[in-house]
């Protein structure tokens, strides 16, 4: 049963030099106690897209179409004030750069108890009992409640993060590019602590990532974006067994492979495009290796050509086994 559903979700930013289409009608849903991916290049609008679900969108920021159901509420029909009840509560996010997230002049229990304070109908006892009970969960030592963030590695601030972000047990935590300055041991750690966690609290997570390994590792179901745009979505699985959209193909051999012969790792030429003003018909067509004219005319449907497998590229059929023989 979907936790949220997102529809047609159009961001804009209102700029000097125009409108940025940050968000351009994407779709996508996550059910109870899954983790759902959501991948691709800086730029892309992955943030964008969990900024809109929270609510956070910088004073530029302006929905303008789609919906957000989240446990059966339309976010977007509720002002600031309702709002403010269903964060913490119900969705909460984790943001990329711990040692930034968090007030370097204040104890990190503080920071946490705070939230719970306000949030909820709780004594100030009962809040730091619940500190401590998070630190216990996210594998920190309770006794460390009182300490400031400088004197946490960077792995323990991601945890101290987490801890906030389930501060008030929500049903859905976003995650925001929450491994990307950790070492890989580190990585692997938080990793492992975010998968259990799932299991555990039988929670929902959106986690967004750039590098495709992660989304593997710990990901049911992946949506690729590119240039605001939902270009293929489907499970993890055949995401990468099978890709269907050159995108999605070239950003998997991007990535080295520990199985398999050695193979040369592919690179997608140039950069994602300025979004004031995104190319015509597929945004992916200007570096795309297997384009033709109809790509710079026509935008592609967004359409599902296998079971829960959605793809928006005009030569899907064609090009299914050139992308699935090159990734194999």
């Amino acid at each position: 049963m979907p936790i949220l559903e997102v529809g047609d979700l159009i961001t804009h930013y209102l700029t000097m030099q125009g409108s940025v289409e940050a968000v351009s009608g994407i779709t996508f849903t996550v059910d109870e106690g899954q983790t759902f991916g959501l991948a691709g290049e800086s730029g892309c609008g992955k943030t964008t897209a969990a900024l809109s679900i929270m609510g956070l969108l910088p004073s530029n920021g302006r929905i303008i179409g789609g919906e957000i159901i989240l446990d059966g509420e339309d976010l977007l029909r509720k002002d600031e004030r309702e709002l403010k009840e269903v964060r913490w509560k119900k969705v909460s996010i984790v943001f990329q750069g711990a040692m930034n997230a968090l007030n370097p002049v204040i104890n990190v229990g503080e920071q946490i108890a705070e939230v719970i304070l306000e949030k909820e109908e709780v004594t100030k006892a009962e809040a730091w009992g619940r500190v401590r009970e998070l630190f216990e969960l996210v594998e920190l030592e309770a006794s460390r409640v009182r300490d400031f963030p400088h004197e946490f590695s960077g792995g323990m601030r991601q945890r101290v993060m987490i801890a906030m972000a389930l501060a008030c047990y929500p049903k859905l935590v976003i995650s925001d590019e929450p491994v990307t300055a950790l070492d890989v041991i580190v990585q692997n750690q938080i990793l492992d602590l975010m998968k259990n966690l799932q299991k555990k609290l039988n929670l929902s997570q959106i986690l967004i990532t750039h590098d495709l390994s992660v989304i593997a590792e710990t990901c049911e179901k992946v949506g690729i974006m590119y240039a605001g745009k939902l270009v293929e979505y489907a499970d993890v699985e055949p995401i990468f067994k099978r890709p269907l959209h050159p995108y999605t193909s070239a950003l998997i051999g991007a990535y080295p492979s520990i199985v398999g012969e050695k193979r040369t790792l592919k690179f997608i030429p140039g950069a994602p495009p300025n979004l004031i003003n995104p190319p015509k018909g597929c945004r992916f067509h200007p570096r795309c290796p297997y384009a033709k004219k109809i790509c710079g005319r026509e935008e592609p449907e967004y359409l599902e050509k296998e079971a829960g497998h959605f793809v928006a590229c005009h030569f899907i059929d064609e090009l299914r086994d050139i992308l699935s023989l090159e990734d194999g």
